[in-house]
């Protein structure tokens, strides 16, 4: 769709006449104005970089009363959102686990067609050290866009910068976002020595998310944690990351069969020790004594439904409550 304006024309009806012509192309089926409901939908599912014809990029929205709070912003978030019937406009806050690619692909994307569209207000993104550095660029990378706008002689979009804020966090963080209680725990996404120059610089993060009636767990990216576990003492959902080593590692070998050996040994560290297998997301949902499970984020990503079943079985080997393996757009 084509757009001509005339140069006199009032800001205000450049503004109405941009929504009108948004709406007229992607017409609105939100379902979270005036509602007091509370649901976590599963935007992408892939577990790691690699994609996927039938799962998006890591990513979630966090949907109470009439906000949305996306959990992770993977490559095609925004996508995922208006398949989900979610407004960015209703984006309130962000909240990154850790800053691996697969996590923060379409950060940009969110933040510029914030932008783009003349949304109003300022978005908060909460997440590890690091995020402010990330965002300065996001800003920087959006520079030139903001400042030819559309075209029109002295009429830019609002500067980047005054357009987002950054909250970091860490280990026991705990923030109050528009009555929702935010507490972060450190994962075992990675293992760099505690204390260490690197452990100050790099964290991944797990968050629980209490609601009025309810209470949600997101792992994020991580292997086996104590800490995660009392994070998720007595939630009511838990949404976890899951890998099937197997199947991964097949995968490897067919997209990379001439990986060198210390970098094969080096990617078999990080996916047996940072990652959670069937029978490791059942012991930590039967230690933190959670409500249900809902699995997100699978490697290889792949799978049939024998392969979904066997892993709800291994699952429910330790934890005996309703376990979930998510797709795309799945809400809970």
């Amino acid at each position: 769709m084509h757009i001509w304006i005339r140069t006199t024309l009032n800001a205000k009806w450049f503004v109405a006449l941009l929504v009108l012509a948004v709406a007229a192309v992607e017409p609105s089926v939100a379902v979270i104005i005036n509602s007091s409901d509370t649901s976590f939908i599963a935007l992408g599912t892939m577990g790691g970089p690699v994609s996927s014809p039938v799962r998006s990029q890591p990513a979630n929205v966090l949907l109470h009363a009439d906000k949305a709070y996306l959990v992770d912003t993977g490559d095609g978030a925004v996508q995922q959102l208006a398949k989900a019937g979610v407004q960015l406009s209703a984006v309130r806050a962000i909240f990154i686990s850790h800053l691996h690619v697969d996590h923060i692909g379409g950060l940009e994307a969110v933040l510029g067609l914030r932008i783009q569209t003349l949304l109003p207000g300022v978005v908060t993104i909460y997440g590890p050290p690091g995020t402010q550095l990330l965002v300065d660029g996001i800003v920087a990378a959006l520079q030139p866009s903001a400042q030819a706008a559309y075209g029109i002689p002295g009429r830019r979009w609002a500067s980047p910068e005054s357009t987002v804020k950054v909250i970091e966090m860490t280990d026991g963080s705990k923030v109050d976002v528009d009555g929702i209680t935010v507490t972060a725990a450190q994962n075992t996404h990675y293992d760099f020595a505690p204390g260490s120059p690197d452990d100050q610089r790099f964290k991944s993060l797990s968050f629980r998310f209490d609601l009025p009636g309810r209470s949600i767990v997101y792992t994020g990216d991580t292997g086996p944690s104590e800490a995660v576990e009392r994070l998720a003492k007595g939630a009511d959902l838990l949404v976890s990351e899951m890998i099937d080593l197997e199947m991964t590692v097949a995968t490897i070998h067919r997209v990379e069969p001439n990986m060198p050996k210390p970098q094969f040994e080096g990617m078999m560290k990080h996916l047996s020790t940072h990652h959670l297998s069937p029978l490791q997301v059942g012991e930590l949902a039967a230690r933190a004594g959670v409500k249900s499970v809902v699995v997100t984020h699978l490697a290889p990503g792949t799978t049939t439904q024998p392969d979904l079943d066997r892993y709800v079985r291994e699952i429910q080997r330790n934890f005996h409550g309703p376990v979930t393996i998510a797709n795309d757009l799945d809400r809970f």
